[in-house]
């Protein structure tokens, strides 16, 4: 016999168990730490002191304790990763937020409308995955210019396909349920019927592929400041930090390991986090 008081108590432990709750600690470290950076007794990351440039890790000096070493510089690198680490999330998050959007719309309609709309946005989609990302965007940040908010908005309207391949065939399985044919048959707007009856039965595997796709972003715009195309020095990114780094690699490896690592834990732990949370939705299909 199962008591309803037993059961309540062993729900949280399977939602926080296994790897699932590993990628969530790798990311509530990062994150946690990033947030509070600025009010950490660290140097400004902006701050360039040549008379302490390549100092190893564990160093300190006047300006304080340099717990990763500092750069070509002077600058600490531990300020300037965790700076770096915040910039580089709120791009990819904002970035992810606009493709979830764009594609979960346009896969909406494909699925729910079909037809041409349907013929018109798979030819678009397909032609989407067909260019590859990092060449696609390159070609836009050249044309248009590496600001800030050209990189969020390209890093987003080129990732939209992935979410409209799976709104559609989600959305294409949810139009032949009885509900939606009686809400259709109630008269129900096309838009009321999408936003109000499809969208919801679709959060939670856009939730799971969002945890999934979340590390292709992460390392996509890691990728662009490695090869000089994001944010522009002295502004710290992730990726600008290691392509900086990568000139003194013999001299100073720590330049390029630590924010490496940190891509690595951001990484792994959205990986860990979206493959748990795909188990459990899973689980409760079966």
């Amino acid at each position: 016999m199962i008591f309803p008081g037993r059961a309540l108590t062993r729900r949280p432990r399977r939602l926080i168990s296994g790897d699932g709750a590993l990628g969530g600690l790798l990311l509530g470290i990062v994150i946690l730490l990033a947030l509070v950076a600025p009010w950490l007794p660290l140097p400004d990351p902006l701050t360039n002191n040549l008379a302490d440039t390549f100092l190893p890790p564990g160093s300190e000096t006047a300006s304080g304790m340099h717990w990763l070493g500092t750069d070509q510089l002077g600058r600490d690198l531990l300020a300037r990763i965790l700076a770096g680490t915040r910039l580089s999330l709120m791009v990819v998050l904002l970035a992810a937020a606009i493709a979830a959007v764009i594609g979960t719309l346009l896969g909406m309609l494909a699925g729910y409308v079909g037809g041409w709309l349907d013929a018109v946005i798979m030819r678009l989609m397909d032609i989407q995955l067909a260019v590859p990302f990092i060449l696609l965007i390159l070609l836009v940040m050249a044309l248009f210019g590496t600001s800030l908010e050209n990189i969020i908005l390209i890093m987003g309207v080129t990732s939209w396909a992935i979410y409209a391949r799976v709104a559609r065939a989600k959305t294409l399985e949810l139009r032949e349920l009885e509900y939606i044919e009686a809400v259709r048959a109630m008269g129900f707007s096309t838009p009321r019927i999408l936003l109000r009856h499809i969208l919801p039965n679709l959060a939670t595997p856009l939730v799971v592929l969002l945890t999934l796709d979340i590390p292709r972003l992460i390392v996509l715009e890691a990728s662009i400041g490695f090869l000089g195309m994001g944010i522009q020095p002295p502004t710290p990114t992730l990726g600008n930090l290691i392509g900086e780094g990568r000139s003194y690699m013999l001299l100073a490896e720590w330049l390029v390991l630590w924010p490496g690592l940190i891509i690595a834990a951001l990484v792994v732990g959205c990986n860990l986090l979206g493959d748990s949370l795909l188990r459990k939705t899973h689980t409760r299909l079966d």
